[in-house]
C-alpha cells in the first residue's frame, strides 16, 4: 500500500487538515468525562445549580466544537480519498492501454475489470478511513487511557490484564483473515470472469441453447466466492463478540472495585462515573480499530493486485531512439520470422518466415485454420514482437519504429468486428475524429457502406447500440473496413473481415480498395480461394511455414496444397442437397 502513496500528494493539504480536525474532535470528546464528573461532584452533590448550568453550556459548547471537527474531517478525508481513487483508476486505466496481447494474454479481462473496480473501491475506502478513523481510534485510546490512570492508577491495573488480551485478539484475527482475503479476490476474478464471457457471447449461449450450462458455470464461480466470503467474514464475526466479553467483564471489574473504594471514601462518585466513561471509550475505540483492520486485510490484498498490474512492463515499447517518418512507401519484408505465444514452449506458431510485400500490391494469405495466418499479421503493427528473425517496413526494423508512428500507418481490420457505443460517424472516424463528413462517407462509400448508412433513420448520425448490436455482421465490417480507410494508411490489414460478405459486395470492395489504396501495401487474410484469385501474390501457409507462394495461376500449377484447397471448396459450391429417394 505504501508504494501508491503517491496518488496522495496532490490532494496532501486535505490529508493534513482531516486529521487535524479530528484531533479536534477527539480532544473534545475526551473533555466531556470530566466535565460530567464536575457536575456530579460539584454540582449535584453540592446542589449548586449555577454550576450544573454553566458546566452543562460548557458541555455542549465542546460538543458543537467536536461536530465542527468531525464534518471538516469528514470533507477533507472524502475528498482526498475520492480524488485519490479517481486518479488510480485513470492511472490503472493508462497502464494497461501500453500492454502487449501478451501482457493481456496472462492478466485476465475479467481479473482486470476486478482490479479497475472492486480493488480501486477497497483502497479508496481505506484511505478515508486512515485519515478519520485511524487518527480518532489510536487517539481515542491513547487519551481515554490517560485520563483513566489521572483518576484512579490503582483502577488501571485492570487495563493492564484487558488490553494485552484485546490485542492478542486482534492480531490473531488478522494473521488468520489476510490468506482468505486473498482467496476471496481470485474467487471474485472467477465471477467476473464468466459474467463477462456470458454477457458478450450471450447470442451464441441462446442459439446453442447453453443457458442452463452458462447458469450452473455462474453459480459455482458465484458459490466458490459466496463460500469463501462466508469463511472470511465467519472469522472475523468473532471479533465483536470476544471483544465485547473483555469490554463488559472489565467494567464489571472497575464497578466492583471502583464502588468498593467510593464505599471507603477513596473515589470520588463522578470520578468513578468519568472512568467508566474513559473505559468505555477505550474499549470502543479498540472495537473500532479491530472493525478496520479487517478493512486494512482486505486492502493489502487490493494494493497487492493493484501493484501488481502497474508493475507489469509492456515487452512492447519504445526504444530511446525510436524513429518517426520511417514509414514512406509500406514496403513490408519479414525475415526468417519465427514466434511462439509462450518464449519457453518449443511450439512455434509460425516457423521461418520469410517473404516481401511490395507497396501497391495486394498479397494474400491462405491456410487452413491454426496455421498461423491472424498470428503473422499481428506481428506487423507490433500487437505481438517476434522470437526470432525480424520484421522491417521500407527497410527499417519496426522494433525501431515509433509504436504511435508505426500503428498510425497501418490500418487494421480485425477478424472479430468490433464497434462501440456512439454515432455510425463517430465508429468511422475512430482514428481520425477531426475528419468532415465528407471524409467519413468517401470512406463508407470505398467499403460499400454508404448504402445502408444512409438507409438508417438518422443516417451518419444513428447511435450504435453496445458491439453494434442494431446492425448485420456483414453491416458492421464494412464500417470496420471504413474505420481502417479514415486513417489513409500506407499498409492495410484485412484479417479474415470480409467473411460475412456476399461473393458480389466483396468483390466490390476489393476492386475499390484496390483503387482507393493503389499505392498502399494489402495484407489480406482469407478462407476462400475466390476472395484471393486477383491477388498480387498468395501464401499458402501451413502449420506455421509458408508452405508455397505465388499468383493464383502459379500456385494451381505448382502448388498440390492450394489446389487441394481449391478442389474442396469447388466441391462444397456445387454440391447439391442430399435427397433420399423411397
Amino acid at each position: 500500500m505504501w508504494k501508491l502513496r503517491g496518488h496522495l500528494r496532490p490532494y496532501l493539504w486535505w490529508c493534513i487538515l482531516a486529521p487535524l480536525c479530528m484531533i479536534v474532535e477527539v480532544f473534545m470528546d475526551l473533555l466531556q468525562p470530566t466535565l460530567m464528573a464536575s457536575i456530579v461532584d460539584h454540582g449535584i452533590l453540592k446542589n449548586d445549580m449555577a454550576h450544573i448550568v454553566s458546566t452543562g453550556l460548557t458541555m455542549i459548547g465542546v460538543a458543537v466544537i467536536g461536530m465542527i471537527g468531525g464534518v471538516g474531517c469528514s470533507i477533507f478525508s472524502s475528498y482526498a480519498s475520492q480524488h485519490f481513487g479517481n486518479d488510480l483508476r485513470i492511472r490503472l486505466f493508462e497502464h494497461i492501454q501500453t500492454f502487449s496481447n501478451r501482457n493481456l494474454d496472462r492478466l485476465k479481462t475479467g481479473s482486470l475489470i476486478t482490479r479497475l473496480t472492486n480493488d480501486v473501491v477497497q483502497l479508496q475506502t481505506f484511505v478515508q478511513m486512515i485519515l478519520r478513523m485511524f487518527v480518532r481510534s489510536p487517539l481515542l485510546l491513547v487519551g481515554s487511557l490517560v485520563m483513566a490512570i489521572r483518576i484512579s492508577p490503582a483502577l488501571t491495573l485492570i487495563l493492564l490484564v484487558a488490553v494485552p488480551l484485546l490485542f492478542g485478539l486482534l492480531y490473531t484475527l488478522i494473521r488468520l483473515s489476510f490468506p482468505l482475503f486473498s482467496r476471496m479476490q481470485v474467487k471474485l476474478d472467477g465471477v467476473n470472469t464468466v459474467l463477462q464471457e456470458n454477457l458478450s457471447g450471450v447470442r451464441v449461449i441462446k442459439a446453442f441453447v447453453r443457458g442452463r450450462h452458462e447458469q450452473e458455470r455462474f453459480d459455482n464461480a458465484n458459490s466458490e466466492y459466496n463460500r469463501m466470503s462466508i469463511r472470511a467474514i465467519r472469522l472475523m464475526a468473532l471479533n465483536q463478540p470476544l471483544m465485547m466479553l473483555i469490554l463488559n467483564a472489565s467494567i464489571v471489574a472497575v464497578l466492583w472495585y471502583g464502588g468498593l473504594r467510593t464505599w471507603h471514601h477513596g473515589l470520588p462518585i463522578g470520578d468513578l462515573i468519568a472512568y467508566i466513561n474513559y473505559v468505555t471509550q477505550l474499549f470502543m475505540s479498540m472495537m473500532m480499530l479491530s472493525n478496520m483492520l479487517t478493512f486494512v486485510s482486505r486492502a493489502k490484498v487490493s494494493a497487492d493486485r493493484v501493484n501488481e498490474v502497474l508493475a507489469t512492463e509492456s515487452e512492447i515499447h519504445d526504444e530511446p531512439d525510436a524513429a518517426t517518418g520511417a514509414i514512406r512507401t509500406g514496403r513490408i519484408e519479414f525475415n526468417d520470422v519465427s514466434f511462439a505465444y509462450d518464449r519457453t514452449d518449443e511450439n512455434l506458431v509460425l516457423n521461418r518466415v520469410s517473404f516481401v510485400a511490395e507497396p501497391g500490391e495486394t498479397v494474400a494469405i491462405l491456410g487452413a485454420t491454426g496455421a498461423g495466418k491472424s498470428t503473422l499479421v499481428s506481428l506487423i503493427p507490433r500487437l505481438y514482437d517476434v522470437t526470432s528473425g525480424s520484421v522491417t517496413i521500407d527497410g527499417t526494423d519496426i522494433r525501431e519504429i515509433a509504436l504511435d508512428d508505426l500503428r498510425a500507418n497501418i490500418g487494421m481490420v480485425m477478424q472479430q468486428t468490433i464497434l462501440f457505443s456512439g454515432t455510425v460517424r463517430d465508429n468511422i472516424a475512430y482514428g481520425r475524429t477531426n475528419a468532415g463528413i465528407d471524409d467519413v462517407r468517401q470512406a463508407a462509400v470505398t467499403a460499400e457502406a454508404d448504402d445502408f448508412v444512409s438507409g438508417l433513420p438518422e443516417g451518419y448520425n444513428t447511435p450504435l447500440g453496445q458491439r453494434g448490436v442494431n446492425l448485420s455482421g456483414g453491416q458492421k465490417q464494412r464500417l470496420s473496413i471504413a474505420r481502417a480507410l479514415m486513417i489513409r494508411p500506407k499498409i492495410l490489414i484485412l484479417d479474415d473481415s470480409t467473411s460475412a460478405l456476399d461473393a458480389a459486395t466483396e468483390s466490390r470492395v476489393r476492386q475499390r480498395l484496390k483503387e482507393r489504396l493503389k499505392d498502399s501495401t494489402k495484407i489480406l487474410i482469407a478462407q476462400r480461394v475466390s476472395s484471393v484469385i486477383d491477388a498480387d501474390r498468395i501464401l499458402v501457409l501451413e502449420n506455421g511455414r509458408i508452405a508455397a507462394q505465388g499468383t493464383h495461376e502459379e500456385l494451381l500449377q505448382g502448388s498440390e496444397i492450394y489446389r487441394d484447397i481449391r478442389q474442396s471448396q469447388l466441391k462444397e459450391e456445387e454440391a447439391e442437397p442430399y435427397v433420399q429417394h423411397p
